[in-house]
């Protein structure tokens, strides 16, 4: 899932990226410490430190519109504060790629300069799933409040940044400990179907957020400094413009022990904590260098995205990620945010068994063999989005996606199978029917929630797509 950033729209603006260099706002201008001369080198800095950043700058990007800019549209409402989504999507909107209607989003950011955030959450039923996963600056998943990480029962979590040194107070059930000084929380209920939206808006509402000091009852703490963050603009800012963002973003993420190497490389070619940078004073061949290095950072990324057949691999903690900054950049581009595969496994498809492009107006069917449906703890889901836009596709009956919690008819010998088309199937097949695009290309993205150990292992594999 990538709420602001459609496929069609990064993949127009990269041809722009390391262009538009002598065009300099005033909040760039800085001269910067003496930078690495040699251009081959230059380069080559540029485009890892490119692909480090973009995941980070993606994530600001998000920031901005939901934390800093109170006229958006996608505004949570500031630092501190739940937004929830809680209706179902349809094709008209539009401002979110790949959405699904299984689980509405429940959306905060936390500052953790100052003090600790407390996470409240409620007891549920055994059949009700959430989860709130929590994100770092990095985009590292770095902790995770719901049913399948710590239970069903109600209780108290603590946010905590990379400084904080306290203790916890009484009644808290586990610390939760960012690597950077700005955290996100981006909550998920399960929605069973449309009829179920009361109850999800009921339990959002019990989702709450306290700062330590009201949660405690303490004296605040004295409030962190403001922050002068820098406007976003597109394509800029993923050109000649990222280096002054990540260097801000920077400020508030302490260098990780594994990083320390690399951030003395970034910082020959003008990358550190508060670095000011001024693309304008480089020189030719340092210019040239930079663009180069930028152009080589996209191709890099295109190329990873084009492999991309799981969400495994691609999210979970720094640890389970080992520094795999290709990888952490293409999850970002083809969907920021998915679930570690302890949570949530996502399979997908733009091709079918013959190794030809899913197309609108051909008939397809996915037959899952007896004792073969997704393993999941929780729940399973398969939705059809056209492309490149990945948004859900009209329909005369209005069904976007099939779950677990359909009922699904089964074949004679126990198995089912799913049919793919656009136009209606036959009487008994309608409850398996998962309506197409009349044209143009589609692919199928399969959500196994609470995945079993035989989808995280490999051993388990969505079958392939046939063309009737």
């Amino acid at each position: 899932m990538n709420p602001l950033l459609t496929r069609r729209r990064f993949l127009g603006a990269s041809g722009a990226l390391g262009f538009g260099l002598g065009c300099v706002p005033n909040w760039l201008l800085a001269a910067p410490a003496e930078l690495e001369s040699d251009p081959a080198v230059f380069r080559d800095i540029v485009r890892q430190a490119w692909i480090y950043a973009y995941p980070m700058l993606m994530h600001y990007q998000t920031m901005q519109k939901q934390a800093l800019d109170p006229q958006g549209p996608e505004y949570v409402g500031g630092f501190g504060v739940f937004r929830h989504y809680s209706e179902l999507f349809t094709p008209k909107n539009r401002d979110v790629v790949t959405p699904n209607n299984d689980t509405p989003y429940s959306w905060a950011w936390l500052d953790l300069r100052a003090e600790p955030w407390v996470l409240s959450v409620p007891a549920v039923a055994d059949d009700r799933y959430y989860v709130h996963q929590l994100v770092d600056q990095y985009t590292f998943n770095f902790g995770y409040v719901g049913v399948l990480a710590t239970g069903r029962e109600a209780g108290d979590y603590l946010v905590a940044g990379p400084d904080w040194k306290g203790e916890a107070p009484a009644g808290i059930r586990q610390v939760l400990r960012s690597g950077t000084q700005i955290a996100m929380i981006l909550g998920r209920t399960g929605l069973r179907s449309a009829a179920d939206l009361p109850a999800v808006r009921e339990l959002q509402q019990q989702y709450r957020l306290r700062p330590l000091h009201a949660f405690s009852g303490t004296p605040a703490p004295a409030a962190a400094p403001v922050v002068n963050w820098l406007p976003w603009e597109m394509p800029r800012d993923l050109g000649a413009g990222f280096i002054p963002h990540l260097n801000r973003i920077l400020a508030f993420c302490p260098t990780d022990p594994s990083e320390v190497e690399l951030r003395q490389r970034f910082a020959r070619v003008g990358i550190g904590a508060g670095l000011a940078f001024d693309p304008a004073a480089l020189g030719p061949a340092q210019r040239q260098a930079l663009a180069a290095g930028i152009q080589q950072g996209v191709a890099e990324l295109k190329a990873k995205g084009a492999t991309l057949r799981s969400s495994a691999g691609l999210f979970g903690t720094r640890a389970a990620m080992h520094n795999d900054y290709l990888s952490r950049a293409a999850a970002a581009a083809s969907g920021i945010y998915g679930n570690s595969v302890e949570e949530a496994i996502y399979l997908g498809s733009r091709f079918d068994s013959a190794k030809q492009p899913l197309q609108g107006g051909r008939r397809y069917r996915l037959r899952f063999a007896p004792g073969q449906l997704p393993p999941a703890r929780e729940f399973w889901s398969l939705t059809l989005y056209d492309l490149p836009d990945r948004q859900l596709v009209d329909n005369p009956i209005q069904r976007y996606c099939l779950s677990s919690r359909d009922p699904l008819v089964r074949d004679a010998d126990g198995g089912v199978t799913l049919y793919i088309q656009a136009d209606a199937p036959g009487k008994v097949e309608q409850a398996n029917w998962l309506p197409s695009t009349r044209q143009g290309p589609f692919n199928l993205i399969l959500r196994i929630y609470g995945p079993q150990r035989q989808v995280v292992s490999g051993e388990w594999t969505m079958p392939g797509i046939e063309r009737v």
